[in-house]
C-alpha cells in the first residue's frame, strides 16, 4: 500500500504547526498582556462569573438544539457529549475546524447515526453559524453611520467589514436559490484541476458535487429552518451576553453597539486557521476594538481575559469530561462499531433513531 497519503497528511500537519507557531509569535505580546491581567480578576464580584458561566451554558444549549434540529436525533446526551468533546479537540489542534468535524463525525457514526446524515448536518450547522456571524455587524450600524461618535479609523474598518458581510450574505442567498453560479464555479474549478493535474477530467463533476452539497443543506433544514435560525441566534446572543457581562464586570459602561462590533470581529477571527480557536488573534482583536469602544487598557485586557476564560479555556476540560461520559455510556456501541465490517452497499447500522425534532 502506498504511503503517499500518509506523507501528504504529515506535510499538511507540519505546515499547520509552522503557521501556528508563526501566528503565536506575532500575537504573543498582546496574548501575554491579556494573561498578565489574571490577578485583576480577583476584584470582580463572583456573581459576574456566575452570569458569564450561565450565558456560555445557554449558548452551548442552543448549539445542541441546532444539531438536534438538523440531525433529527432525539438523544440530547449524545449530541451534547459529541459536540463538546469535538469542539474541545478542535481548540487544541491547528486547522481546528477540520479536526472538530472529523471527530464529531466519528463519535456520531460510531453509535449508529448514518454517516450521510451526520456529514450533511455538520455542513448545515457550519453554514448557519457562519451566516449568523456575518449578520452580526449589521446590528452595529448605528455606531457606524454617524448616530454615535466613533473614531474615524474604526468607522472606516467597520464599514469595510459591513461591505464584506453584505457580499457574504448576498453570496449565501444566491448559492441557496440559484443553480447557474454553482455551475459556472464548478466548471471553472474543473478547468483549474485539469491545468494543475495536466490532464483534463473526462467527467467534470465538481459542479454536480457543489449542487448536491447545496441541496443537502437545503434538505437538512427543510421545514425546520425557523428553529435552526432561532437556535443560531440564541447561540450568538448568549455568547455576546457573556462578553457584555465581562465588560460590565470591569466597571466600564461603553456603548453596546461598539461592544457588538468588537464581538463580531472576534467571531470572524475565531475561524482564522492559523492558530487553534483563533488563539491570540481573537485576543488582539477584542482588546483593540474594546479600547476603540471606550475601555481603558486595563479594562479591555480584563474583559477579554474574563470572556475568553469562559468561552475558550473552561470548555477545554469540560470537553475532556464530555468524552469520558460519551465512552462510559456508549462503550458497547463504540466497540461494536469498531469491530463491524459493512457489507457492500451498506452504510452502517442505525442505533440512534430519528424523530421529528420537536
Amino acid at each position: 500500500m502506498s504511503s503517499a497519503p500518509t506523507k501528504r497528511r504529515l506535510v499538511r500537519h507540519v505546515i499547520f504547526l509552522g503557521l501556528a507557531a508563526v501566528g503565536l509569535y506575532v500575537v504573543w505580546p498582546t496574548l501575554w498582556d491579556v494573561f498578565s491581567a489574571l490577578p485583576d480578576l480577583r476584584d470582580i464580584h463572583p456573581w459576574w462569573f456566575v452570569g458569564m458561566a450561565g450565558s456560555i451554558a445557554a449558548s452551548l444549549f442552543c448549539v445542541w438544539w441546532l444539531y438536534r434540529v438538523v440531525l433529527h436525533v432525539h438523544d440530547w446526551y449524545l449530541i451534547a457529549t459529541s459536540q463538546m468533546a469535538s469542539s474541545s479537540f478542535g481548540r487544541i489542534v491547528p486547522g481546528g475546524s477540520a479536526g472538530t468535524a472529523a471527530m464529531q463525525y466519528q463519535m456520531l457514526t460510531m453509535v449508529g447515526v448514518p454517516g450521510a446524515r451526520v456529514g450533511s448536518s455538520i455542513a448545515a450547522v457550519s453554514f448557519i453559524s457562519g451566516l449568523a456571524s456575518l449578520v452580526l455587524p449589521l446590528f452595529a450600524l448605528p455606531a457606524l453611520v454617524g448616530t454615535i461618535q466613533v473614531e474615524s479609523t474604526l468607522r472606516r474598518v467597520g464599514l469595510y467589514g459591513l461591505g464584506l458581510c453584505a457580499v457574504g450574505i448576498a453570496a449565501a442567498i444566491v448559492i441557496l436559490t440559484l443553480d447557474h453560479p454553482l455551475h459556472w464555479l464548478g466548471r471553472g474549478l474543473d478547468r483549474v484541476k485539469g491545468v494543475v493535474l495536466r490532464h483534463p477530467s473526462k467527467h467534470p463533476d465538481i459542479a454536480d458535487r457543489l449542487l448536491a452539497e447545496r441541496d443537502i443543506v437545503k434538505r437538512v433544514l427543510g421545514g425546520h429552518w425557523h428553529r435552526a435560525a432561532l437556535a443560531a441566534a440564541g447561540q450568538r446572543g448568549f455568547d455576546f451576553a457573556a462578553l457584555v457581562m465581562a465588560v460590565y464586570a470591569t466597571g466600564a459602561r461603553p456603548n453596546l453597539f461598539l461592544v457588538l462590533l468588537a464581538y463580531a470581529v472576534s467571531q470572524i477571527l475565531i475561524v482564522v486557521p492559523v492558530t487553534p480557536g483563533g488563539l491570540g488573534f481573537v485576543e488582539v482583536g477584542l482588546v483593540g476594538f474594546l479600547r476603540f469602544a471606550g475601555l481603558d487598557p486595563a479594562a479591555a485586557l480584563g474583559a477579554t481575559l474574563a470572556y475568553r476564560l469562559f468561552s475558550y479555556w473552561l470548555p477545554l476540560p469540560a470537553g475532556g469530561a464530555a468524552y469520558g461520559l460519551y465512552v462510559h455510556r456508549y462503550h458497547r456501541k463504540v466497540s461494536a462499531a469498531a469491530a463491524y465490517v459493512p457489507r457492500p452497499g451498506e452504510e452502517g447500522f442505525e442505533v440512534a433513531g430519528p424523530d421529528d425534532a420537536e
